[in-house]
């Protein structure tokens, strides 16, 4: 039977002539505006101050930006510390001359991690409640800002799936082939979807968002299983790997399940939520 196939070959940039607006930092951008919105409406029920939102924006925009690129670069191409060493903290390529690239090579991984030693720091200098707190409603706008990264990721045809090996799938005509692949950014997109409004019920709809860390551990558990499975279908990225071993994405994404399910039902906060 005949499945759906389509052909790829979008353009991923507007040239202004003295400027490229690439669509996948557009996507970023969207995915910053709104969380800003979203984290707006949480603080307002939280009784918070704006001044405390926008040091949270400028925490989280810097770590997360941080984070993703230095997560990329460590673990799917670590020969640009040596080969072009300014073009992993800026926006530009200086090997083989100086081009305006926008901030590609992003890893989910690393942001994860910066997300949490950012919130740290901001709970520290700006909040001063618990870092759990934070993180507990951090992680809604999170959430959907990872459907528009995954999306700017299919525009780029990067992070590609398998080959299908029938009529259904996308054909990654920028790639220049000719067979159809699963979309795997588009499988991670729509379930992120899901990821973000699962977080959403449980924040707006049940008394969870008291149970310090409950929100921050669902996320971590949802977020990397979705990551985890739609591995299965994506090819790997700068790494050799046998089809019978897990690829880096998998091995990093277990450690991340494990933490999400310990702070879901077996953490037992020392201070209580002021």
């Amino acid at each position: 039977m005949f499945l759906l196939q389509m052909d790829w070959d979008p353009i991923k940039f507007i040239d202004l002539g003295f400027f490229k607006l690439h669509f996948y930092s557009m996507m970023w951008i969207i995915a910053f505006i709104l969380g800003f919105y979203i984290t707006k409406r949480i603080y307002k029920k939280e009784g918070l101050t704006d001044e405390a939102l926008d040091s949270l924006f400028i925490y989280s925009v810097l770590g997360i930006m941080l984070g993703a690129r230095l997560g990329h670069v460590i673990f799917y191409q670590p020969e640009l510390i040596t080969e072009d060493f300014f073009s992993i903290f800026l926006p530009f390529k200086f090997a083989g001359g100086f081009e305006f690239t926008g901030f590609q090579g992003l890893a989910s991984h690393g942001a994860a991690i910066a997300m949490i030693i950012s919130m740290y720091i901001y709970n520290k200098k700006v909040l001063h409640k618990t870092v759990l707190w934070i993180l507990d409603r951090v992680v809604i706008p999170v959430a959907l800002g990872a459907v528009f990264v995954r999306i700017g990721n299919f525009i780029n045809s990067e992070i590609i799936g398998k080959y299908t090996g029938s009529d259904y799938g996308v054909v990654f005509k920028q790639l220049g082939e000719t067979a159809p692949r699963h979309p795997a950014q588009l499988y991670e997109a729509f379930c992120y979807v899901f990821v973000f409004f699962i977080l959403f019920y449980f924040y707006w709809k049940t008394k969870k968002s008291e149970q310090q860390g409950f929100l921050f551990g669902l996320f971590l558990v949802l977020l990397w299983t979705v990551r985890f499975f739609v591995e299965f279908v994506k090819e790997a990225q700068n790494i050799e790997r046998a089809d019978w071993v897990l690829n880096t994405g998998q091995w990093l994404s277990i450690p991340f399940i494990i933490i999400g399910l310990y702070f879901m039902f077996i953490y037992k906060p020392k201070t209580k939520l002021s």
